[in-house]
């Protein structure tokens, strides 16, 4: 009977609540607009730079320098950049509002999503509170009795944009970042009843439990709360809980469970939205709702960070809250864009420098990235006074939400170990407390690390280890380079929790105060760290890194006549099956005249893949079917997708060998008249229908071609790259309708045959390094140690080139260290000068110049100088000139490694890309290379074709 009553009794509170507690929610009222791309304009006065001393108006939220006053400032002002301390500017802000008169007898706050830095408030000509201090932090007025519902309200703001706490001048503003003033985040009232849950700290666990630590406010001792949760995407029902509050009715702690909840993890994040209703004899006093997931989070030292009871691994990035046009004022549509490609790049985590904007937590909520939250302190710390004070801001805020799995508390050395205690007293889900860069605890995260990293440290370490820093990526460096040895070599430990890569994107910002062509500033090497362009450009690393921290993994395979189909699989997802993804498959094969005519190509065959049950960490084989038309193909292309239908990664392998491609797309034209061959003073000229080339007797490098109706400009090679090389002789052949010359040498390259056909086709082969007389203690062997480029080059001018049509690896170029991402295809690129991390007002992406790999062909387009260029060798990279140095970049920026001779080379090395450490601290894929050539060996072989004919 008492079932029966409870039941009908909550029933038709429940009814009652429909139909009349949305008035008794919490009302939220904007001031300003809600970011910076839908703002409010205020009144304004900038004390000091452009447009100050006069009241104008300004939009809010804004940065102020974005829109047009004081002065722009980068916090290594004191250091790399050497200038005198900043502008002391202060914004003054004025507006006016009116508050509904049916809001009278309400409890009003003000909130600031974030002001930089200290904040003075005004209501009416009366202060609202302290002056505030802190840039990143939402901060809170009770209002109340300052405001008239009804009337017209007078709001003033004083905005100093450096501190009078030098803790926090030192923690914000000595920052390797941009700093900027003003109302940077939305500005709002919270309206709500004067009975009121004003604040909730919950711990939501992957069982069902839930516990909240509540702060109430004149609420009487007769009310309850009634508890009832709903799946943000389902209509899944749970029953409602009626919750007694007990003797405390200020901060109580209440418990609550639901059978059946779904647990939020990064791959399935299941949100489910939390309503406590505030009830007196029936009546809804007050309506807290909060979006929640239910997870549990354990940290085991010497151990792991399990998440769900799954040790986890996070793949991750640090990102500043950061747009070109508008400083640290951004938008939900920018956190959404944001977390979306954090997915795109298979990335699950990322660490934010300061407490991000609440929408960006909400977003990686909803889709599934954990967080690493940080109190400011870029390598210094706050005080204690004032360092509590911000604490409690950042955490009352963020603790809700799922996706917030670590507290970090300062970084390299900007923390305060006196207030690490007050992020366990304020968090009910006791998530740990790091300090970046430290091995603090029993978390190292050590920044940086070096591939051979040990000694108490990774190699040889007892504590859990996840860098929160590690693969620097100013300009084109870092990020993807190296990536794949690291992250392979830390895979070994079972410390191993996951790091995280510097940074998101480059923050170069649209500056007001220039004009002419440069308009964006990067600070030369200080500011363009990311793996994004600043408006979010793709760079070449995005798909390295998309490729290396996919969730599925293939083994190495080469596809040959022999190939069954069957290819090898891993899982690397943390708790999702791989017959939950989709997989498909398709042939492509390009036309036999792709690189004379328009190019077409065409799908042979293609299909789905089935992909068994595959747990995380395991391994297993899948097939795709191998049907007649299968090697009529030129390459395969797999393409994969996980359950909400995200592409997870794309991989291609090649069908064919390259000798065969270059017998189906070099062009053969029927003739009548062979090829010729003539000594004449200095040079061999060889012709082939209208086709004649000059080669230097003395010194076996091409002076002149002619196609017959102009010269073709390549000239000077072949060159040797990474090897000495001297004519020996020179002897010329005719045979059949061929003609051509050997030229034989001493030294690194053993010959170069040269055979003209009569069509007009050039074909060289070069052998290298067969007895090439440089002895190890073994008769006629070769060894060469710390090779970071060989190869050949030759001179050809950049000017007049318009693009290439390329078979092989792209769109991206690539360094030794940086191959994987790249897939194989016909790939057309128009002609670009892009400078990663500075051409950022025409940031063109993929880069036109610099090193493709797996080179199988190419068209090179330049008006009358057009020629193409096939190869017959395996694991040839093209050289396509040399990508630009930044203009602006800082001493010790390291933009690129150097380039070899030349403009147009063919390499069978590369060298790698550093990313913030130096080569020798990186794995064996970025190191040089050693060649060994013994007697009986035949040396090293390159095969290229040469077509210089007018089509």
């Amino acid at each position: 009977m008492l079932h029966f009553t409870l039941k009908w009794y909550l029933l038709l509170v429940l009814l009652f609540i429909a139909s009349t507690s949305f008035t008794q929610a919490t009302l939220k009222q904007y001031l300003s607009g809600p970011d910076f791309e839908h703002p409010v304009n205020w009144e304004f006065k900038c004390s000091e730079g452009r447009n100050s001393k006069v009241w104008t108006t300004i939009p809010v939220p804004s940065q102020w320098e974005l829109a047009g006053f004081g002065e722009y400032t980068y916090g290594r002002w004191y250091k790399e950049l050497e200038l005198e301390a900043p502008s002391q500017e202060e914004g003054f802000y004025r507006y006016r509002f009116t508050v509904p008169k049916n809001q009278r007898g309400k409890n009003i706050t003000l909130v600031f999503g974030g002001a930089m830095t200290d904040t003075e408030v005004k209501i009416n000509g009366k202060s609202a509170g302290p002056i505030h201090q802190g840039g990143f932090y939402e901060f809170k007025y009770d209002v109340t009795e300052l405001i008239y519902p009804g009337k017209e309200n007078l709001l003033e703001v004083h905005v100093s944009k450096h501190s009078e706490n030098a803790s926090v001048n030192a923690a914000e503003r000595k920052a390797d970042w941009w700093l900027f003033g003003g109302i940077y985040r939305p500005v709002w009232l919270e309206i709500a009843p004067m009975s009121r849950i004003a604040y909730a700290a919950i711990d939501a666990r992957m069982d069902g439990q839930l516990t909240a630590d509540l702060v109430l406010e004149n609420v009487p001792a007769t009310a309850h709360i009634i508890a009832t949760i709903q799946h943000v995407s389902s209509k899944e029902a749970f029953p409602a809980k009626i919750i007694k509050l007990g003797n405390d009715l200020s901060t109580p702690n209440i418990q609550v469970s639901w059978v059946g909840v779904k647990p939020w993890t990064p791959e399935t994040p299941h949100l489910y939205d939390l309503q406590l209703d505030v009830v007196e004899d029936g009546k809804v006093l007050h309506r807290y709702t909060k979006r929640i997931g239910f997870r549990t989070l354990d940290f085991r030292k010497d151990d792991g960070i399990y998440l769900n009871g799954v040790k986890i691994i996070m793949k991750g990035i640090n990102r500043h809250t950061f747009w070109p046009e508008s400083g640290r004022s951004t938008s939900k549509r920018i956190s959404l864009m944001d977390v979306q490609l954090l997915k795109d790049m298979n990335m699950n985590a990322v660490r934010n420098h300061y407490p991000p904007d609440d929408h960006f937590l909400d977003a990686c909520d909803s889709l599934g990235i954990m967080v690493l939250d940080e109190l400011a302190g870029w390598q210094n710390g706050y005080d204690t006074e004032l360092g509590e004070k911000l604490i409690r801001e950042m955490v009352q805020r963020d603790v809700n939400h799922p996706s917030v799995i670590i507290w970090d508390h300062g970084n390299e050395g900007g923390w305060n170990t006196d207030l690490d205690y007050l992020f366990e007293e304020l968090d009910p889900q006791k998530r740990i407390v790091i300090h970046p860069w430290s091995d603090y605890n029993g978390w190292d995260t050590h920044h940086y690390p070096t591939y051979q990293t040990g000694v108490h440290r990774f190699g040889a370490g007892e504590h859990v280890f996840f860098p929160t820093e590690f693969m620097h990526g100013t300009y084109d460096n870092g990020h993807g380079a190296g990536l794949e040895d690291f992250w392979k070599q830390y895979l070994e430990s079972p410390l191993f929790a996951g790091a995280f890569m510097w940074a998101f994107c480059d923050e170069a910002v649209l500056r007001s105060d220039w004009t002419g062509e440069r308009k964006y500033d990067g600070v030369g090497s200080l500011a363009p760290d990311g793996i994004l362009g600043p408006h979010r450009e793709k760079e070449g690393s995005f798909y390295t890194v998309r490729d290396i921290w996919s969730p599925i993994q293939f083994a190495p395979t080469m596809i040959t006549p022999s190939f069954n189909g069957n290819f090898l699989i891993s899982n690397a997802y943390l708790f999702t099956d791989l017959n939950t993804c989709k997989m498909n498959y398709r042939v492509l094969r390009a036309s036999d005249a792709a690189f004379y005519e328009v190019a077409k190509t065409d799908t042979v065959v293609a299909g789905d893949i089935d992909l068994p049950s595959i747990l995380p960490g395991e391994t297993r084989r899948i097939n795709v079917p191998l049907s007649e038309a299968f090697f009529s193909g030129d390459w395969i292309e797999i393409q994969a997708t996980d359950q909400h239908g995200r592409l997870l990664n794309t991989w291609t392998w090649p069908l064919h060998k390259a000798a065969s491609f270059a017998e189906k797309f070099v062009r053969k034209e029927p003739t009548i008249v062979g090829a010729t061959v003539q000594k004449r003073e200095h040079s061999i000229i060889l012709k082939g229908g209208e086709v004649e080339v000059i080669i230097d007797q003395d010194s076996g490098v091409i002076r002149s071609v002619n196609n017959g109706e102009q010269q073709i400009p390549l000239t000077n090679g072949p060159q040797p790259i990474g090897m000495e090389a001297a004519i020996k002789a020179v002897t010329t052949f005719q045979k059949d309708d061929l003609a051509g010359c050997v030229v034989e040498y001493t030294g690194g390259i053993h010959s170069i045959t040269w055979t003209m056909h009569s069509d007009g086709r050039l074909k060289m082969e070069m052998l290298a390094l067969e007895n090439a007389g440089r002895s190890n203690g073994f008769d006629g062997a070769f060894f060469e140690d710390q090779i970071n480029s060989f190869g050949i080059t030759f001179d050809f001018p950049e000017e007049g080139v318009e693009g290439i049509r390329l078979f092989g690896r792209g769109p991206f170029h690539v360094w030794k260290n940086r191959i994987r991402g790249t897939n194989y295809g016909l790939w057309d690129k128009t002609y670009n000068t892009t400078i990663t991390g500075e051409s950022y007002e025409n940031l063109i992406y993929p880069e036109f110049k610099g090193y493709y790999a797996n080179f199988l062909g190419g068209h090179l387009q330049a008006g009358g100088n057009s020629l193409r260029v096939f190869s017959e060798s395996e694991q040839l990279f093209l050289r396509l000139f040399t990508p630009d140095e930044p203009k602006y970049a800082l001493p010790g920026s390291h933009p690129q490694p150097d380039f070899p001779s030349g403009n147009l080379s063919f390499m069978y090395e590369i060298p790698a890309m550093r990313s913030f450490k130096d080569i020798p601290h990186h794995g064996p894929k970025s190191q040089p290379t050693s060649i060994r050539i013994k007697s009986g060996d035949e040396g090293i072989s390159m095969k290229l074709w040469f077509d210089f004919r007018a089509f």
